[in-house]
């Protein structure tokens, strides 16, 4: 039901995503769960890297459904998704109250963004479609 509304409206959910990662890229620190560093540091990881992966998926639909998709569509998609998780790593380190930027967090976004075109390359778009 979910994976036809998305490819029914995939821009507005592709746009709710992104907006979704900047609120919780934003919100200050004192509002997110504390837990043991170590177990943080890996599990925030897999968040990034899982939201920057859904990211990239919803874009890459709707290059699908607006018959955008091609290799330079695809790449320049991948390079905007990769800029955004740097820009909001810089945005945390000098804007949001009580956050900070990591480089590791933006790794782990690009891993996201990258391990979604693999992914998607290997499945040929057919899941998408």
């Amino acid at each position: 039901m979910l994976l036809k509304l998305i490819h029914t409206r995939p821009l507005f959910f592709a746009v709710a995503w992104s907006i979704f990662i900047l609120i919780l890229c934003s919100t200050p620190g004192h509002y997110i769960p504390t837990t043991n560093w170590l177990e943080l540091l890996s599990f925030d990881k897999l968040v990034h890297a899982s939201i920057f992966f859904v990211l990239v998926i919803l874009w890459l639909i709707v290059l699908i459904k607006y018959n955008l998709i091609n290799t330079f569509s695809i790449c320049i998609t991948i390079a905007l998704c990769i800029t955004y998780g740097g820009v909001l790593e810089i945005m945390q380190a000098q804007l949001f109250s009580q956050r900070s930027g990591d480089w590791l967090d933006f790794i782990a976004n690009s891993i996201g963004c990258i391990v979604a075109l693999i992914w998607f390359v290997k499945s040929k778009g057919r899941n998408f479609t």
